[in-house]
């Protein structure tokens, strides 16, 4: 998929923020979550999204999602991470 592609699929689910992130190489973030859904694709390196400790990496082409309130950790040490994410708020009640 590309990243024309890519953003299509995210304008079609509702994804009003999207962004480039780079992480550098010796990345890690500890346990956080997000207060969005979240859904991203991997345009150069490789990341460790672990969740429930579930360790899942993703490379380049590889998509992730993450839905808001989940517990995870981020490792993008070895090589960095360029990813290009779509962000979708939640409505709080």
């Amino acid at each position: 998929m590309n990243l024309a592609e890519f953003e299509a699929l995210l304008h079609a689910q509702s994804y009003g923020e999207i962004v480039t992130v780079d992480k550098p190489v010796g990345y890690q973030m500890g346990l956080h979550q997000h207060t969005f859904d979240a859904c991203a694709l991997i345009t150069a390196g490789e990341i460790t999204i672990s969740v429930a400790g579930v360790q899942t990496r993703y490379g380049v082409g590889d998509i992730f999602r993450l839905s808001a309130g989940t517990p995870h950790l981020e490792d993008a040490a070895a090589q960095g991470v360029s990813y290009r994410v779509g962000r979708r708020q939640i409505a709080v009640a």
